[in-house]
Order: C-alpha cells, then sequence, then structure tokens
C-alpha cells in the first residue's frame, strides 16, 4: 500500500539524534542509507582510490614488460641473422675502405689520373691539386683538370677515372670546342682518402673543443 507523500513528511518531523531509536521506519533506514554512503566515499577517496590506481599502473606496466619480453624473444631468434647482416655490413664498410687511399698512396693516385689522360692521348693544359678539405672522418682533395682531345677519347678518359681501384669522380663539367676542332674539357676531378689515427684524433679534440660552453 503506498503511503501518502503527507504522512511520509511526517515522519522526518520532530526528529532529534537523542532519540534514534524511537524513528519510525523510513527515517531510519534514509539514515542508514546516508551513513553508508558517507562510510563508502571516505574510503573510495581514502583507501580504494589509491588501490585502484596501483591496479592500474601495475597493469600498463605489465603489458610493457610482456612487450619487451616478446621483442628481446624475437630478438634472440634472430640474433645469429642479425649477427650475419653485422658482418655483411662489416665486409661493405671494409671494400668502400679499401677504394680510399690513404696520405702515402696518394701521390701513386694523382700519377693514376694523370695517366689515364696520357694513355688516352689526350694533352694536359692544368693538372693542378687543390687545397686538401679535412672532413670528420676523411679528406676530400679537389683537382683542377684541363685536357683536350678527341670526343671518344675524351669519353674514355672519363670511363677510366670511373674505373680505377680508388675513388675519383670528375665534377663541374664544361666542355667545349677549339678552332681546330679539338675538345677541351675543363672539369674538377675529386679523390678522398681516409683520416689516419692522428688526423682522427685531432678532429675530436677540435670537435669537443668547439662543443665545450665558453667559460
Amino acid at each position: 500500500m503506498a503511503m501518502n507523500p503527507r504522512d511520509l513528511a511526517a515522519q522526518f518531523q520532530g526528529l532529534t539524534l537523542e532519540n534514534v531509536g524511537s524513528w519510525p521506519l523510513v527515517p531510519r533506514v534514509a539514515l542508514w542509507l546516508v551513513i553508508i554512503a558517507g562510510c563508502a566515499a571516505v574510503g573510495w577517496f581514502v583507501v580504494w582510490k589509491a588501490q585502484v590506481e596501483e591496479i592500474e599502473r601495475l597493469r600498463a606496466e605489465e603489458v610493457s614488460l610482456k612487450e619487451q619480453f616478446r621483442s628481446k624473444v624475437q630478438q634472440a631468434v634472430n640474433l645469429e641473422e642479425l649477427r650475419r647482416q653485422k658482418e655483411q655490413v662489416n665486409q661493405f664498410v671494409l671494400t668502400l675502405e679499401k677504394q680510399l687511399p690513404s696520405k702515402a698512396e696518394m701521390d701513386a693516385l694523382l700519377s693514376d689520373i694523370n695517366q689515364a689522360g696520357i694513355g688516352r692521348g689526350l694533352q694536359f693544359e692544368l693538372f693542378r691539386p687543390g687545397s686538401t678539405v679535412v672532413k670528420d672522418y676523411y679528406a676530400e682533395l679537389p683537382i683542377s683538370v684541363k685536357i683536350s682531345g678527341r670526343y671518344h677519347d675524351l669519353g674514355s678518359f672519363a670511363g677510366d677515372i670511373a674505373n680505377l681501384p680508388r675513388i675519383v669522380t670528375l665534377n663541374n663539367l664544361n666542355l667545349q670546342q677549339g678552332k681546330d676542332g679539338a675538345l677541351t674539357l675543363d672539369a674538377t676531378a675529386k679523390t678522398f682518402r681516409y683520416l689516419d689515427e692522428e688526423e682522427v684524433a685531432a678532429q675530436r679534440k677540435a670537435a669537443a673543443a668547439k662543443a665545450a660552453p665558453k667559460k
């Protein structure tokens, strides 16, 4: 049987904490519900919230650790393949290094470039090595060249330069035809050499000095 709202409101009139035990049923139930809700709210903010956050943190950490574990297992499975690839890279680097002459071999390389032109019947009007440009781990030597000859001989000379055992590039090519029909090629040949240990140490020292904060 539904209770009349007036009767329900009447049960909350004249209530004091001194006579809680004699309160009507509805006010007592309402008081217990308020107490339970208050205890739940206090328990949430004081105890349970921190525990729930810790559980979430541990779950996220568990996911991260599982991913790390899978990654390490995959690395372990592919370890031999990675070692083989590393060895291939090392061999490739060594091959490239062998294409860079040392400081002692530079004179011989310059002679090879000169002989490549003479061997094709070309006439050198200019063969002038420039100043060495030092990079991080290698040095670059530009050589200004001016040679004259027939078109096919100049092309063969460029091919001979490309086929040298050491790396030599032809840059800034400028081809002109003379009055006698001969062609003249102006170019900058660049060759490279690796730095020796002393030069590498000097480069690192200079880089460290440059990076050091000024006092």
